[in-house]
């Protein structure tokens, strides 16, 4: 194993773990994947059974773009769950990491018609910038992935209506720091409604403003944040890197 695959398993382990801290997880099912790098068409993936909490960088699966398991023969992989991610990083190179999440926030705001406002500062991040999909049933055909794509096209992050959520980043960190920015907008909308009033929403020159700024140069998100929560992990258990 090369030690860049092995770093990205630490980083996609630690991505898992973070999510399970944060209450995203939904018991053993969805996902989490990876490009394994200088492999093309191989993907890392949780091994089907396992918690959130239980993922570290040795049990990931290594897969094709099939589900077909390439390493880790003693484990198996939810292939239907992992069709989502197949069509997203067929279709999305840039793909580093698919998250696809089902978050409670995101699940509630997705079944908003309006979907995410641009109230908060954290929901400006995604300002003209979040597809929609709308819900189609558990089983994800060559139909429908198509339809999602194209929904989703080159756009940061997806509500699946009545589902979920998902982002797509350059990297584990990007995905992950997108998810939770996210994750905060949806909350945030949330409270604020069950509030009760009229919500005060920002004028549309200045929302997008605010997403020019927060997007900065360009560069993926997340390359400040993720040691920081590295070394948050490590200090309540770093066995995400076994």
């Amino acid at each position: 194993m090369t030690q860049t695959e092995w770093q990205t398993r630490v980083d996609l382990a630690a991505c898992y773990r973070l999510c399970a801290l944060n209450g995203w997880d939904d018991l053993i099912y969805t996902h989490i994947s990876a490009t394994v790098p200088d492999e093309p068409g191989h993907f890392l993936l949780n091994p089907f059974g396992l918690r959130f909490d239980e993922v570290c960088a040795s049990n990931l699966v290594k897969i094709d773009l099939h589900g077909n398991i390439v390493s880790g023969k003693h484990q198996k992989v939810n292939v239907s769950g992992f069709a989502i991610h197949a069509a997203v990083h067929t279709a999305r190179p840039d793909a580093v990491c698919v998250m696809h999440l089902h978050n409670t926030n995101g699940i509630a705001v997705g079944m908003q018609e309006q979907g995410l406002l641009p109230l908060s500062q954290h929901a400006l991040r995604f300002y003209r910038q979040l597809a929609y999909h709308d819900y189609e049933g558990l089983a994800l055909s060559p139909q429908e992935q198509g339809r999602l794509t194209a929904a989703l096209a080159d756009y940061p992050a997806m509500l699946l209506r009545n589902h979920g959520t998902l982002t797509c980043g350059r990297s584990i960190a990007e995905a992950y720091v997108l998810m939770d920015t996210l994750d905060k907008a949806c909350a945030i909308q949330l409270k604020a409604m069950a509030g009760g009033g009229h919500l005060h929403q920002p004028a549309s020159a200045v929302c997008e403003k605010t997403y020019l700024e927060l997007l900065g140069d360009g560069s993926p998100e997340g390359i400040l944040e993720w040691p920081a929560l590295l070394r948050k992990l490590d200090q309540i258990s770093p066995t995400y890197t076994n």
